[in-house]
């Protein structure tokens, strides 16, 4: 048997069907369902970034996955990479195609004034004739937001708009209907106090401004329809500040000055040469393993035993079960939450600020004023998909052993108490500070963990292995709060109440 001529029939064709079949189809269901039918509205960056990432995955598991098994590896994290890398292969010549079908459907209309917007079809781009840049009605508007793997990053963002209208004179009665907008980023290290983030924040919003006020607005070549951009929100935010905002449909409009030809870019050769490159790699990789012969055979004949998967196994944490009910409740609710927000278009990798005090994020001056119900909303919210993936899998493995232990009524009311002190010592630590994360309750069952593991509720054979890994996840944790951009306060809140509660509890739990 040629062994490399049967990866190739069982593996590597597989693969390439998989890598074009996805490509073209989400190409044309994105071109039907929201470009030429306009049935779905979905952010940007949703389109051409987050789908490409995430939906791959399925065909990749569903028919790749059992035909990579078939292959002989050293190591299983190998196992791991051959998918990985086709995802990658397919995710990045799916985000360019995307990238070349905006630029490439998107038409040029051509408008002698601006009062000729709402009359013809929104199309993505423009070119205009006649126009006023009604600079007196400018205004910014500034916002920030929290990135990095441990919120180590503050980024701030100023947009500034200014509304167009067909002429001088009649400025005055006409009811704007597109702006000229503009934006900026800074970004700054998150670990710097309160009091240095606002002075460059507020040196940089000045500058902006003062920058964009001098700019002259009017040398563009063509006007590109931001429409549903990932900012758009921000843009309409800015122009609801504006003394010439009348409530009506508004189109954001970006000044472009290049050639209308040249918005292609190399995006049309990088489609062929991404695909190229990810299918050679691939090819290349199927060189060096062997395939598993019995097992080949076994595929063939449609005999070979099935076996729990890694995403099973996964899945199997969010299914409440006997003594692990509530843990995986809790879970399900903030996966639930962070995909809502998600699915809404606030972001997927990390949330704005704003956006977090939207949905009940703890800030102490909302809370003063009676916002009491952000002390527990906002522990089940997260910042980013980061920050949600490494609190799920703190809370699965504190769950698995303390639910049992406490039982489901007592396990929950830990969380929501130890939850609501974290949450008051993040405010009483920190003046003006978006808080946010299942951490502080987290911390608090940690907590009480801790203090049955000094007891003799546990035998000794797990209290030794799980008094160490507990108090180093503990004090690793509270290492890195130090390095800024985590709240800390809340860490050290839920952890102190829930060590209290625990030695409170163990004359119950022992009887």
């Amino acid at each position: 048997m040629n062994t490399l001529i049967e990866k190739i029939k069982v593996i590597y064709l597989p693969f390439l069907i998989i890598f074009v079949g996805f490509v073209s189809l989400y190409t044309f269901l994105h071109w039907f369902l929201i470009i030429d039918k306009e049935l779905i509205a979905l952010k940007e960056d949703t389109l051409k970034f987050w789908l490409p990432f995430a939906l791959p995955f399925i065909p990749i598991y569903i028919w790749l996955r059992p035909r990579v098994n078939l292959l002989i590896f050293k190591k299983d994290d190998y196992y791991y990479l051959y998918q990985f890398l086709a995802l990658g292969s397919i995710c990045v010549t799916t985000m360019i195609t995307q990238e070349y079908l905006i630029v490439a459907t998107g038409k040029l209309t051509e408008l002698d004034n601006i009062s000729e917007i709402n009359k013809k079809e929104i199309t993505k781009y423009y070119t205009l004739k006649n126009f006023h840049l009604d600079k007196k009605s400018a205004v910014p508007y500034g916002t920030y937001e929290v990135s990095g793997k441990h919120r180590e990053q503050l980024n701030f963002h100023v947009y500034c708009i200014v509304p167009i209208f067909p002429d001088t004179l009649n400025s005055p009665q006409f009811t704007c209907l597109a702006w000229l907008g503009a934006k900026k980023t800074k970004t700054v290290s998150n670990k710097l106090d309160e009091s240095q983030k606002k002075v460059i924040y507020d040196e940089f919003y000045k500058n902006t401004w003062d920058s964009f006020n001098k700019e002259d607005l009017s040398q563009f070549t063509y006007l590109e329809n931001l429409g549903n951009a990932n900012d758009i929100d921000d843009f309409e935010a800015a122009i609801e500040r504006s003394p010439a905002y009348k409530e009506t449909d508004i189109i954001v409009l970006k000044a472009i000055n290049q050639p209308f030809e040249a918005r292609y870019g190399d995006k049309f050769k990088w489609i062929f040469l991404s695909f190229g490159i990810g299918s050679f790699i691939w090819l290349i990789l199927l060189f060096f393993p062997a395939i598993n012969i019995s097992k080949l055979r076994a595929y063939k004949e449609g005999k070979l035993p099935s076996e729990k998967s890694d995403l099973v196994e996964i899945l199997e944490f969010l299914i409440p079960k006997n003594d692990f009910f509530i843990t995986p409740i809790i879970i399900n609710i903030n996966i639930l939450i962070y995909l809502i927000m998600t699915i809404y278009g606030l972001g997927f990798i990390s949330f704005q600020g704003y956006d977090l005090l939207t949905w009940g994020a703890n800030f102490r001056p909302s809370v003063l004023k009676g916002e009491w119900w952000r002390l527990v909303t906002s522990v089940f919210l997260h910042g980013g998909i980061m920050h949600i993936l490494a609190n799920m899998y703190g809370l699965v493995f504190v769950g698995i052993f303390l639910e049992p232990a406490l039982g489901r009524t007592k396990y929950f009311i830990v969380y929501i108490l130890t939850g609501i002190i974290a949450s008051l010592s993040s405010i009483w630590w920190y003046k003006a500070t978006v808080s946010v994360g299942a951490s502080g309750a987290i911390f608090g069952l940690y907590g009480v963990f801790l203090a049955l593991l000094l007891t003799n509720f546990f035998s000794k054979d797990i209290k030794v292995s799980f008094l160490i890994s507990t108090s180093i996840f503990i004090g690793f944790n509270l290492v890195m709060g130090l390095t800024g951009g985590i709240d800390n306060a809340a860490h050290i809140g839920g952890l102190l109440s829930g060590f209290i509660m625990g030695f409170l509890l163990y004359p119950f739990l022992k009887k």
